[in-house]
């Protein structure tokens, strides 16, 4: 039988609490809604929603990255909330704990396929290595889904993507993508690796068609992959706390995200010391919370730049809804995203947002000028210069964070899981 939507609520609230302990009166007003929705779906598809079991799968979840976070809000919001049976199916997490709590009940399996061993290896060692691993992945994989029998099995754009879709365990198969389509060509790379990027582009436009269902996160990235006819557009959803709100005051700016190429936190570096050449921010101090490969050289180029005063890397935390709330402003200077869970999750704390114009997810997030500030892909010189431009007017910062709030709706929780609780409905009754 269906457990009482109320009594998920409050558990999910306890779990929630652990990432944030502050009251969380904007979930709470959501009860009402949640409860009388659990209700409909009881009334009308009983069997489907008893017997409903999702397996998502995943390279890891020891990181805390974005898609960490947002598999574990939809898994947290179908385990609690409507007490689906869910697993997440990992390759490569050692042994390590998750970043993010999930949730009792919701199964973690790594079946030690390990692709991470590979890295730095010589390109032959490599591309046999992974050879290797991926036929181990297969039939790892294959006798879990034959043993398990999901009703869905969700791949977030892993290694096993391009095997998955032939896998005949009686599941309907969704791929999630994100990035967006042109990630793999976003590194510029030339010669044979830059070769292997455009095979591997286009080998992803077959594959992407072969899932019952391809979900990508924004409306510009799904006009990139043409009429496909099982491509939807669902976007991430935005979890916050109504205490977790800037007034816009503190000359503080945010940026978050791993420490690599993609985030781009190089140029953002670049972009500061710009910045501080002007003794009006004097006091203005830019914190980047992160882990990653690039660590070490992004602290020596603070170093360098005469910026250790008022740049500084910061360990992840899991309360960064208090960061933002302390900050005036979040930075973007990413290379790529899919759609950015941070540029969300910033707005929603009432944060304006500068950022680089990207591919993809800005231009579906931010109006120019209303509610943050969109500048040309890779001009560090615009980047500094609409840093300053908020920077120099509180008004302006308070106006656009007020205007940044109203993300809330567009990407409240409760819409978007509606979409995935719609299609993975529509999937299971076809």
């Amino acid at each position: 039988m269906l457990n009482s939507p109320v009594r998920h609520f409050h558990t999910r609230n306890m779990i929630i609490n652990k990432l944030d302990p502050r009251p969380n009166t904007s979930l709470l007003r959501q009860r009402n809604r949640l409860t009388e929705q659990a209700k409909d779906w009881k009334a009308g598809n009983k069997k489907r929603i008893q017997g409903m079991r999702i397996i998502y799968c995943m390279c890891s979840l020891y990181n805390p990255g974005g898609m960490e976070r947002v598999l574990l809000n939809k898994v947290r919001y179908l385990k609690e909330l409507l007490g689906w049976d869910v697993a997440v199916v990992t390759t490569d997490q050692h042994g390590k704990p998750t970043f993010y709590p999930f949730p009792d009940g919701v199964r973690i399996i790594d079946i030690g396929v390990n692709y991470t061993d590979a890295n730095g290896k010589n390109p032959v060692i490599k591309t046999i290595g992974y050879l290797w691993r991926r036929r181990k992945h297969r039939k790892a994989l294959t006798e879990l889904l034959l043993k398990e029998r999901p009703d869905i099995v969700d791949s977030l754009y892993p290694s096993e993507s391009s095997f998955i879709p032939s896998i005949k365990d009686g599941s309907k198969k969704v791929l999630e993508l994100h990035f967006n389509k042109y990630f793999r060509l976003q590194y510029g790379r030339h010669g044979l690796l830059g070769l292997s990027d455009r095979l591997r582009t286009r080998q992803d436009e077959k594959i992407v068609r072969k899932f019952d269902s391809f979900v990508v996160l924004t409306e510009e990235d799904k006009g990139y992959w043409g009429e496909l006819p099982n491509i939807e557009t669902i976007p991430n959803a935005a979890i916050t706390t109504e205490a977790s709100r800037s007034d816009c005051t503190a000359h503080r700016v945010i940026a978050v995200g791993r420490l690599d190429y993609q985030k781009g936190f190089d140029r953002l570096i670049e972009a500061w010391s710009i910045v501080k050449e002007d003794s009006e921010y004097s006091d203005w101090q830019l914190d980047i919370f992160g882990q990653g490969e690039w660590k070490d050289m992004l602290e020596r180029m603070i170093q360098e730049k005469g910026l250790a005063g008022s740049a500084h890397i910061n360990r992840p935390t899991n309360d960064i809804w208090n960061e933002y709330a302390r900050s005036s402003m979040l930075v973007m200077s990413s290379h790529f995203e899919g759609l950015p869970m941070v540029l969300i999750e910033a707005m929603t704390c009432g944060l304006p947002a500068v950022t680089f114009d990207f591919k993809c997810g800005p231009k579906d997030i931010i109006e120019d000028g209303k509610n943050g500030l969109l500048v040309p892909e890779g001009n560090v010189q615009a980047l500094a210069e609409a840093m300053k431009r908020l920077m120099s007017d509180e008004s302006l910062r308070r106006k656009m964070g007020t205007e940044a709030l109203k993300i809330k709706e567009k990407y409240a929780e409760e819409a978007v899981m509606s979409r995935w609780i719609q299609l993975f409905k529509r999937l299971t009754l076809k």
